[in-house]
């Protein structure tokens, strides 16, 4: 006797698209569920998981301040990520902000991109049902991310899909609400490449709704959405539009908008004006050791952290380094069995920088100077590289590198 449906047996008897099946068996909210290959195999007998919006009226408190009142403090809505300070006076920023949760969820922030998920995760989990949306969407994207870190990736996966269902709920919510949770869904997605949500809004008809710093962070998610494209010009023409609009006077997004444009430059292979973006993002970030943002990147800064960081700042390099693997461990658990892209898993950080250059059209020559090392060097890391990945090519190689 069969006992499991297929994807699209499944999306037949429940009434929903073979997307939101794949979505669901991703967040884990169907027991028992089993992964093969690129597909999954569903229990026969498992049930429709719940409409998230009845799940959300059940928590306490929550339909009267929703649905009476306001149902959004943007105060609430990543408020460091929103506020402008001097480099060097971030948690000075944080503690004058108002005591509870403008400033809880604050520190949340302040905590995960200094590098501390598991402050991170114990400070945002006070509001994961917090009736107040900007608060809880605010708690869902930073524990998401700081579970990744730590590597509890059944905790990552119930915030993402708690940010994909306020997306959902927001279809008849305020237009306020609904630019709020686009905004946070489009950010947890497209940072771990994955697709964007079936019920996302297009951008131009939620960032104008957004306060200035967080329009310009959503600014750098349609940035690195286009770099995913490889649409590298576009995507440093959002970029450098968007720092000389007054971006740069918010320093968190300011650091994640100068490392997409070195993605992008490196890419273009411009390395000195990719160099520049990543020392303005390091004079920035070093001040308050705002550093998360380096190792989250690290594989699409095309080896610039090895080129230019390492040499001057090696202590700084090994933290960044170990935020790294940290990171990536966590983000491949998500990404990999949801796309069905197999990034590399065994490669050491300077493995995989060399390969990601190769995979990207950059000669051994070129990677030799863009390093400061001899093009035979060059040659014996990717050898090994293709050695552990069991491919001949380039062009093989590229299938296990970041996109």
């Amino acid at each position: 006797m069969k006992s499991y449906l297929s994807i699209r047996e499944a999306a037949e008897k429940w009434g929903v698209s073979e997307r939101r099946i794949n979505q669901y068996c991703s967040e884990g909210r169907i027991p028992g569920v089993q992964r093969f290959g690129k597909s999954w195999a569903i229990p026969i007998d498992a049930e429709k998981p719940g409409d998230p919006r009845r799940v959300r009226r059940q928590v306490k408190s929550a339909p009267a301040q929703v649905m009476g009142g306001s149902p959004l403090d943007r105060a609430n809505l990543m408020p460091l990520m929103n506020t402008a300070f001097a480099p060097g006076h971030c948690r000075e920023a944080v503690e004058a902000m108002a005591a509870g949760p403008q400033q809880e969820i604050a520190f949340a922030e302040y905590y995960y991109f200094s590098g501390h998920p598991e402050e991170a995760a114990k400070a945002a989990e006070l509001y994961l049902t917090s009736p107040d949306m900007g608060a809880r969407l605010s708690a869902c994207l930073i524990y998401a991310y700081s579970n990744l870190s730590i590597g509890e990736i059944p905790r990552a996966r119930f915030a993402l899909g708690e940010l994909n269902a306020s997306l959902t709920a927001a279809g008849k919510q305020a237009p306020q609400f609904r630019a709020a949770a686009a905004f946070i869904a489009s950010t947890g997605a497209v940072l771990l490449h994955l697709p964007l949500p079936e019920e996302m809004p297009e951008a131009p008809s939620f960032l104008p709704m957004l306060p200035p710093g967080l329009r310009a962070f959503a600014l750098y998610v349609q940035a690195h959405n286009l770099y995913l494209k490889e649409e590298y010009a576009r995507s440093a023409g959002i970029v450098e539009a968007t720092l000389a609009m007054g971006a740069a006077n918010y320093p968190i997004l300011a650091i994640y908008l100068h490392l997409v444009a070195v993605m992008d430059y490196m890419s273009l292979k411009q390395p000195d004006r990719a160099e520049t973006h990543l020392l303005t993002a390091w004079e920035i970030a070093r001040p308050d050791d705002l550093i998360e943002g380096f190792g989250e990147h690290h594989g699409l800064l095309g080896a610039m952290l090895e080129a230019v960081i390492k040499p001057k700042w090696p202590k700084d390099f090994k933290r960044i380094i170990e935020i790294t693997y940290r990171f990536s461990s966590g983000w491949r658990r998500v990404h990999n069995p949801i796309t069905g892209h197999n990034v590399a898993a065994d490669l050491t950080t300077t493995e995989f920088a060399m390969a990601m250059l190769a995979a990207r059209g950059w000669t051994n020559q070129e990677i030799a100077e863009h390093l400061h090392i001899s093009a035979n060097t060059v040659k014996s890391h990717l050898s090994e590289v293709m050695r552990k990945l069991n491919v001949e090519t380039r062009k093989e190689l590229k299938q296990y590198m970041l996109r």
